[in-house]
């Protein structure tokens, strides 16, 4: 009997090993399946033009925009769907803003907040990230345990692709490629931010960092309703999405200015998870709070939300505000002011 107990206790001494090690060189490889070398294998879908209204947390904005939908591989034999928008009247190359949604959202949310940006002469870009959208992920609890482990990852990874490609594109300035992300958007923006330095700046919305804090949110704690299945929960997602927390690649971003833009009532990405990440992040950095809960969750912060997508153009008008003058420069003849005076 104690020789059977021996071998069993082997056995499972074995397989934990085993596990872990398996665990282990998965987190080292976490980010390897980008290949910038890859074609992308363009298929244009559709291209319309855009001009009615949009219901944005409950405010009516005008809608104005040229839009493309299309794909590109981000991997072989996986197609990643991507919106553009661009202003309705443009010459020469736009700089471009990646857009990255949050958790539940979809590339089309593009279409209710690019209007703004289009009109002050950026282009914009979005794809559906893994699990939402077109690439919603089939299957029970395990396929969507493994997806939401490698969404992280592909997120990432698929934003670095979609600046290979914006990089190609005839109404794209290369130079010029800038970031806003969104809740789950701004947390995984922040990675990409720090692994890509062809983003010149990035704005994160309502982002945060370090998954246990992040877990200690109001609504997931009061949605658990169970301190001991909590705390255990908390543990077991740590453990196991810990190399997709962006405080351990935040320090990456330093030499590209970042604004956080997060709200002081927020009871999805807590003010403590927003502190994480810009604690995490390199210089120059700048955070902003706003009187506002998560965006979405009540509806009389709609104006706040508004004015925080607001207050992000106006940086980003800023930071793009060298390239502007420097075109302005350019159109001017040199010897206008001499012809002014004569």
């Amino acid at each position: 009997m104690r020789k059977a107990l021996k071998i069993i206790g082997g056995v499972l001494l074995t397989l934990i090993i085993v596990l872990f090690l398996a665990k282990v060189w998965a987190d080292l490889t976490y980010f390897k399946e980008y290949d910038p070398s890859l074609p992308f294998n363009v298929q244009v879908k559709e291209a319309t033009r855009v001009e009615d209204t949009v219901d944005l947390f409950g405010i009516v904005r005008p809608r104005r925009f040229e839009k493309l939908l299309f794909s590109i591989e981000a991997r072989t034999g996986e197609p990643v769907p991507v919106i553009m928008t661009m202003p309705m009247e443009h010459t020469g190359k736009l700089p471009v803003i990646i857009f990255l949604h949050g958790i539940g959202q979809s590339k089309r949310f593009l279409e209710e907040i690019c209007t703004p940006f289009n009109e002050a002469g950026f282009a914009m870009a979005c794809f559906d990230q893994s699990m939402q959208g077109e690439r919603e992920v089939e299957g029970g609890p395990l396929a969507q345990a493994v997806a939401f482990r490698q969404r992280p990852w592909k997120t990432i990874n698929d934003t670095r692709r979609l600046i290979d490609y914006l990089q190609t594109h005839p109404d794209i300035d290369p130079e010029r490629i800038y970031l806003i992300g969104a809740s789950y958007g701004a947390i995984t923006g922040s990675t990409a931010t720090a692994f890509d330095e062809r983003i010149r700046a990035s704005v994160l919305v309502v982002g945060g960092a370090d998954i246990k804090t992040m877990l200690n949110a109001p609504l997931i704690k009061n949605a658990v309703n169970n301190a001991p299945l909590h705390w255990m929960g908390k543990q077991v997602v740590a453990f196991m999405m810990r190399p997709a927390d962006p405080k351990r690649y935040a320090a990456g971003t330093a030499g590209r200015p970042v604004l956080m833009l997060n709200g002081s009532e927020d009871t999805l990405v807590s003010p403590d998870a927003g502190k994480k990440l810009y604690e995490a992040l390199g210089e120059p950095k700048e955070i902003r709070w706003y009187p506002c809960d998560h965006p979405g969750l009540r509806k009389e912060d709609a104006i706040i939300v508004v004015q925080i997508l607001d207050d992000g153009l106006a940086w980003l008008l800023e930071k793009d505000g060298p390239f502007r003058n420097a075109e302005i420069a350019a159109d001017t003849p040199a010897n206008s002011t001499l012809n002014a005076t004569n």
